[in-house]
């Protein structure tokens, strides 16, 4: 084989770029670069070239570590560079504090742990021995129920350096144990028990060191003792009593008695509240001291005291409360303020106790944005975890407070979230990310967040190694992803490839698979977007965890989105490709028997858009789909519109081909559908009368029909239903049930138990004879008509076509056999049913129906020109028959005159 060279000219040679060499970048830039990465990602690099090993060893990048996951094999293998370095450690849940001792930090100064609900006495004092030196130690907000006082004790003995404690829950803090802090750590400065059971109010009085103090959130205090004794702490600056009963004349007593008392922090406190709510004034005569309530303009009256100096003597001024939360000032009072406030503001907003909702329309939206830029990465989290949960009014339906949503927003809230989103902590990137997806259920706050680039920055999360930030990154674009115009947004950004990729890179992380399969799903409904995720391999992605996944909302999300790429047949080929996916419809009509109300509903429905494929048809019946729904629709009756629509959908979809339909009716499918044409939904009488129809094509299930007592429920659906189209379709199954094709079954007959009999049902042919006709004239204008019979001329006829158009029937599609029977029944003896005849043959070949060339085809195809010729002018025929004839024989030579549509 030879291959033929052109020459390149100076025109088209290509741009000489040369390699950066990375590794020449000074020593302080890498290291810059290197201390905004995961110590996972700089142990990547460490490993591509000695130098970068070398400087990923230096002391500057190991002196803090924050992280969700460690073992102890993982904790051994970063021993030897956090061993001599490490000073400031945040971690996650009781196996990574378990495993912090192997780290060997015995310089560690601040330990932080969280989701520690699990922790016990035994762990604790591990943590404390073999981390003598620590000066702060935080262990929330989850409540240490398995944590006593024998614990605190021991870290008392353990870490005399100890500056700042703050724990929560716990059950009880005795004298002994508050008495072995004021003994062993003479420096114990900040202490806090939030959300704690049970303190001994005069033994905390002991700790002389204490400045600052927080007991949050605690039950049972004696606030009489407690004032009295807390009074006399000597170095006592600010306490926090926020989410307590604390009583007006306990905060009064702190107030006058206390020489050295600055600050009273007392948020969502009921007492206090009702006191000023009385009294306006009520704590205005405080001798210098602030006392901050719900009630109280917080920014202002933090400013005024920062201003006079009395809040914050170290700080010479403070222009505004932005630059008081900012962190630019070194005053121990702001840290501790930040602090506590972000952790009420968490509680109240998880709790979100009534009367609190203007508090954060007026100011309470304003104060988490400026803790948003607190230089405490806890007090971030913290922030952004509030703005997640302060929004939401109705979790389990995503619902969120408009007006609070839109409160962030109007203070400039987003770009500060998206601008965290994209910081180097993974924990404060991960609280961002769900802020901005509960946010963006609002549809003004979703177009911000898209008008800002958040899709785009939410993309990117969502490849994270991080589980957690690419969780919640999902979580925001399937929110996002609602909106139509987000749709393809986010397919230009590459969002639905990332999708599909979490689903593979985390098979057992249920909350990302869950929000990637739902993201999918609403992405599926978009005709374009469709095929993209199709072509991403999401349907096989989809698949893997119908089959495959045990949690429920998973599933739920993963058979909506196989329904809505199913529900596009005509427009791709998607709904046959799910149904050649490997396992897809086996999984599907499992899910038909889940214990969990959504899967269901959501697996009928995928089925359903399978069913308009023919061959789908065969392979659900094939896996037993028959069986599955017809047992579906037996226990759905007292269930939600959702599943009830979408069972007796699937039994219409599959009812299409002669042996499905028959064996629904051999499994017992036509009792249910009855009890469903009588459900209190609209949408239901729709399915379960289409359901119905095609099942009464065959004389044997119009026989079930009658022995079920279906033809009074037919009757009063077509009678009294607000919907014109199940109305419509309970005429035609009457029709099908009493043309005379049945009369032969009917007397031989067979009941359910198997047994021959005679069944009269002349009654209940006259019953719907009269219904029928009924039917037919509501959509008669005596006036339109007469006009229309007494003019050659096709306006008036035009007139009444669109009168008379029900536009829901276009979108049915009829097969040559049911186009056949129509055309029989203009024939039948019967001027009612010749007049239901015609007027279903005019709603099936209106122009612009969906399938309404189809139906044309098949009518030109069985001559029914000259049947309708003679139905339009049959002496004897009704007024309403001959115009419906007169109007279909038109649309069918505007069809053959006309383009194709």
């Amino acid at each position: 084989m030879t291959r033929r060279l052109r020459r390149r000219t100076t025109k088209d040679a290509p741009h000489r770029h040369h390699p950066l060499d990375w590794t020449a970048l000074p020593d302080d830039a890498t290291l810059h670069v290197f201390a905004r990465l995961s110590y996972r990602d700089r142990a990547a690099l460490a490993a591509t070239c000695r130098p970068w090993r070398s400087l990923a060893a230096s002391p500057c990048l190991w002196a803090a570590l924050s992280l969700r996951r460690l073992d102890p094999a993982a904790a051994a293998s970063l021993a030897p560079r956090c061993s001599p370095h490490l000073r400031r450690l945040r971690l996650a849940g009781c196996a990574a504090a378990d495993a912090a001792p192997f780290l060997r930090a015995t310089n560690l100064r601040s330990l932080r742990l969280s989701a520690c609900r699990a922790l016990t006495d035994a762990a604790l004092a591990v943590l404390a021995a073999r981390h003598a030196e620590l000066r702060d130690l935080h262990i929330g907000p989850d409540p240490l129920d398995r944590v006593s006082s024998d614990a605190l004790h021991h870290v008392a003995l353990c870490c005399p350096r100890l500056r700042c404690l703050r724990l929560s829950g716990l059950r009880e803090v005795a004298a002994g144990a508050l008495a072995a802090l004021a003994r062993h750590c003479p420096l114990l400065h900040d202490l806090g028990f939030l959300d704690c059971q049970a303190i001994d109010e005069t033994a905390l009085g002991g700790l002389a060191s204490l400045r600052f103090l927080s007991v949050a959130g605690c039950s049972g205090v004696k606030w009489a003792t407690a004032s009295e004794s807390w009074a006399q702490l000597p170095a006592l600056s600010a306490i926090d009593v926020s989410r307590t009963d604390v009583s007006p004349s306990a905060v009064s007593r702190l107030i006058s008695h206390s020489t050295t008392l600055t600050l009273i922090c007392a948020l969502n406190c009921p007492s206090l509240e009702d006191e000023q709510a009385h009294s306006p004034a009520a704590f205005a005569n405080s001798r210098g001291k602030l006392v901050l309530t719900v009630n109280t303009n917080i920014s202002e009256s933090i400013a005024a005291a920062a201003a006079s100096t009395t809040l914050f003597p170290d700080t010479a001024a403070v222009p505004n409360a932005t630059d008081l939360f900012d962190g630019t000032s070194p005053d121990l009072m702001t840290t501790w303020l930040e602090w506590v406030m972000s952790q009420s503001f968490l509680r109240i907003a998880e709790t979100n106790p009534h009367g609190m909702n203007q508090f954060w329309l007026d100011q309470g939206a304003m104060l988490l944005l400026t803790l948003l830029r607190s230089s405490q990465d806890d007090v971030q989290e913290r922030a952004a975890t509030t703005l997640a949960a302060f929004a939401v009014v109705d979790e389990e339906n995503a619902n969120v407070d408009p007006a609070r949503s839109e409160a962030v927003m109007r203070e400039g809230g987003i770009p500060i979230l998206l601008d965290l989103a994209r910081c180097s902590r993974e924990s404060v990137q991960s609280e961002a990310a769900k802020a901005i997806a509960n946010l963006s259920v609002n549809p003004k706050v979703a177009q911000a967040v898209a008008d800002q680039g958040g899709i785009a920055i939410l993309t990117n999360m969502a490849k994270s190694v991080n589980r957690h930030v690419a969780e919640e990154a999902a979580g925001g674009l399937w929110n996002l992803s609602v909106r139509e115009e987000h749709k393809v947004a986010i397919e230009v950004a590459g969002g639905i490839k990332t999708l599909v990729d979490l689903i593979f890179r985390w098979p057992a992380g249920s909350g990302v698979l869950e929000r990637a399969a739902g993201a999918l799903a609403n992405l599926a409904a978009d005709d374009k977007c469709s095929l993209e995720v199709a072509m991403a391999g999401g349907i096989h992605a989809l698949v893997t965890l119908a089959r495959s996944c045990k949690v429920d909302g998973v599933l739920e999300q993963a058979a909506r989105a196989l329904a809505n790429l199913a529900a596009h047949g005509e427009n791709n080929n998607n709904n046959a490709a799910v149904g050649r996916e490997a396992g897809a419809i086996e999984a599907l009509v499992q899910l038909t028997h889940s214990a969990h109300e959504g899967v269901r509903q959501e697996a009928a429905g995928a089925l359903w858009n399978l069913s308009f494929d023919d061959r789908n048809r065969e392979y659900i019946a094939a896996a037993g789909g028959v069986e599955a729904l017809v047992s579906l629709c037996q226990e759905c009756l007292n269930a939600s519109n959702g599943l009830q629509e979408r069972a007796a959908g699937a039994l219409w979809g599959l009812s299409v081909s002669e042996a499905n339909s028959i064996a629904i009716g051999r499994e017992g499918g036509v009792p249910p559908l009855i009890a469903l044409a009588q459900s209190e939904f609209e949408d239901v009488h729709e399915t379960a009368a289409g359901a119905l129809w095609n099942l009464a094509f065959y004389s044997c299930n119009s026989l079930r029909i009658v022995e079920n007592g279906g033809v009074p429920v037919l009757v009063d659906l077509c009678t009294s239903s607000q919907s014109k189209m199940a109305r419509f379709m309970a005429a035609l199954t009457l029709a099908y049930m009493f043309d005379g094709r049945m009369d032969e079954v009917a007397l031989v007959g067979t009941s359910s138990q198997g047994s021959s009999k005679i069944v009269n049902f002349e009654k209940g042919r006259r019953l719907a004879l009269k219904h029928i006709e009924a039917f037919v004239l509501t959509f008669s204008d005596p006036q339109m008509f007469s006009m229309a019979a007494s003019s050659s001329g096709a306006a008036a006829l035009s007139q009444v076509a669109e009168a008379l158009c029900i536009p829901e029937a276009g979108q049915l599609r009829c097969s040559g056999a049911e186009i056949a029977r129509f055309i029989d029944t203009l024939r039948n003896p019967s001027s009612v049913l010749r007049a239901c005849a015609a007027f279903a043959l005019l709603q099936f070949t209106i122009p612009g129906g969906r399938h309404a060339v189809h139906h044309a085809d098949l009518l030109q195809k069985a001559g029914a020109s000259r049947v309708l010729r003679w139905a339009a002018a049959a002496a004897t025929a009704p007024i309403e028959a001959k115009i419906f004839a007169r109007i279909v024989l038109r649309n069918l030579e505007l069809h053959q005159a006309g383009p194709s549509t």
